[in-house]
């Protein structure tokens, strides 16, 4: 019977998980498997892998063939350096002692790796926050500034419009005082003086008939 180490789909669509199991290679994808070693979450960056290195070198050992994206799993959690190396020591060119050092050296170096991407990506997340908060208050600044012009331009027109009104009331205030009719001047009537000569002119007609 052939066995693989390979991967088991899980999750739901669009963000897939997978097992990595070792199983016949005639049983389907999903199918029954033999023993789960580990699994694989790629949704997240750097991606999340957690595996049983002693149980998946085991597997190695013993003639299982993995499929070429658990061999980059395999690879990436140093399972493929350290069968190397316990090969070594199996043919005597290097110490068990040794080997584990260097294994254990291996697993510090890509811990020290993996840090340092996660603290790069999170900082690069941060800045691209700060780039957007800034465009963001830009934006705002110019929504502001616009939004004042706009009131400054309606109250100036306000204004202006208010200004034009009160010259028209004016107008219309001069030219109704300038088309009304002037008062008529007043005639001071000479009664007393009227009344004087007309006595004086019957006294004058009195006397010439008396002497006639």
């Amino acid at each position: 019977m052939a066995v693989r180490i390979r991967l088991a789909r899980h999750g739901k669509k669009n963000y897939a998980f997978f097992h990595v199991i070792v199983a016949d290679s005639r049983a389907p994808r999903d199918g029954r498997f033999i023993e789960r070693i580990g699994t694989y979450n790629p949704n997240t960056n750097p991606a999340i892998i957690e595996l049983d290195a002693d149980k998946a070198l085991q597997w190695l050992n013993n003639g299982a063939q993995p499929s070429d994206t658990c061999r980059r799993i395999l690879s990436y959690k140093g399972v493929l350096l350290k069968k190397h190396l316990m090969e070594g020591v199996k043919k005597g060119a290097v110490t068990e002692e040794a080997a584990v050092a260097k294994w254990e050296a291996w697993l510090q170096e890509k811990a020290q790796k993996v840090a340092n991407k996660k603290s790069s990506l999170e900082q690069n997340q941060r800045n691209e926050r700060k780039v957007l908060l800034q465009a963001e208050a830009k934006v705002n600044e110019e929504k502001a500034a616009a939004l004042a012009k706009k009131r400054n331009d309606a109250a100036i027109k306000a204004a202006a419009a208010k200004a034009a009104a009160t010259a028209a009331d004016e107008e219309d205030t001069t030219e109704e005082q300038s088309t009304k009719p002037a008062a008529a001047p007043e005639v001071v009537t000479e009664d007393v003086v009227t009344e004087d000569v007309t006595t004086e002119e019957v006294a004058t007609e009195e006397v010439a008939t008396e002497e006639v």
